[in-house]
């Protein structure tokens, strides 16, 4: 199977990666806490990824774990970094944009490797399964920690508290322990419905596994709606947690891309879901955490350009118009539709 390949060549559904490295950070533990000690390797395409990258800043740990961002484009050989060698040793069609040349996308900041498998490579030799983000690497035991997303969040959520100055960020508790059975409960059909849901419906190559995929999804968004139906900011207990974190990541990039690029076209969430409107709208603008790691242009440029066996010519979309709506609904003019609009336009 391809690395871009994904769909169960018997039935035609999607079938995820379960994640293969599984350790924490955990004191008098392999990986204890330590400043500078961990790197974080991540897409700002990847809703996985994503994750790491708002709870990261939610906690304030900017100068205790660095950051290497991927090029958007993952073809063949993977997530690839923003290196010279790449555009050579790339062969790519003469429309392809420049594999060396994207705005944040970074340099591999410890290696100077140009894939991502080779971080795999070094950390297990006969590794074997997909290379995925986000990857947790410790510089000191110079491995792989962890390469899932959902368990890296709980760790930097609280493994860090100790070295932390008094403040918000040390006080936050996205995973607080009286409301974990909560949390837990709603992650499980959220994940299953909506974060695994589109891509069950994007990646189907039958009809019979998209149509499965979509009803569940479409069950799955209004199940949501509903539980916003009585004017909450947040699912659990009036309070941020991570169950906000991970459906975030996957409703921001709703209207840019699942509902057209996966086929979830029959309502868009500015349109058809207010409630999860008004709550994505809240987090997005009202927390410098979740919109200052959301980037339109690579997100967009991920989605249409990678998935050659869905959009073969690699065409990235004008819009939407705006990226996010205005906390006070209003509409933009066409001419003013969005950074992340104008720039993948300009990209393309």
């Amino acid at each position: 199977m391809g690395i871009t390949d994904w769909a169960d060549k018997k039935d035609g559904a999607f079938k995820r990666q379960v994640s293969s490295f599984r350790d924490h950070i955990e004191p008098n533990g392999q990986f204890p806490p330590e400043k500078d000690r961990y790197h974080l390797y991540v897409s700002y395409a990847c809703p996985w990824a994503h994750r790491t990258l708002i709870v990261r800043k939610l906690k304030g740990l900017d100068e205790f774990i660095d950051v290497s961002v991927v090029h958007p484009q993952m073809l063949d050989g993977g997530w690839h970094f923003e290196t010279p060698e790449n555009a050579e040793k790339e062969a790519k069609p003469a429309s392809a944009h420049d594999f060396d040349s994207f705005p944040a996308a970074t340099a591999d900041k410890l290696h100077g490797f140009n894939y991502v498998s080779e971080l795999y490579k070094k950390a297990q030799p006969d590794y074997a399964a997909r290379f995925t983000v986000p990857v947790l690497w410790d510089k000191k035991e110079n491995t792989i920690v962890s390469n899932e997303s959902a368990e890296i969040i709980r760790d930097l959520t609280q493994a860090f508290d100790s070295l932390l100055p008094e403040g918000a960020a040390k006080d936050l508790d996205l995973y607080p322990e009286e409301l974990r059975g909560e949390i837990d409960s709603f992650n499980e059909w959220v994940y299953d419905g909506i974060n695994n849901g589109v891509y069950k419906c994007g990646f189907a190559t039958s009809q019979t596994a998209y149509s499965a995929a979509a009803e569940q999804l479409a069950k799955s968004l209004d199940r949501v709606e509903d539980i916003l139906s009585d004017g909450r900011d947040y699912f659990i207990a009036g309070r941020l947690t991570e169950a906000d974190v991970r459906l975030f990541t996957t409703i921001v990039r709703y209207d840019p891309v699942y509902y057209v690029h996966f086929k979830c076209n029959w309502g868009l969430i500015r349109h058809d879901y207010p409630n999860i409107n008004r709550w994505l709208k809240n987090l997005y603008w009202n927390n410098p955490a979740f919109k200052d790691t959301t980037n339109f242009e690579h997100i967009k440029e991920h989605y249409y350009y990678s998935h050659a066996q869905i959009n073969p010519y690699r065409i990235v979309p004008y819009g939407p118009n705006v990226d996010i709506e205005p906390l006070d609904d209003s509409k933009r003019k066409r001419g003013d539709a969005g950074d992340g609009a104008n720039k993948a336009a300009k990209n393309a």
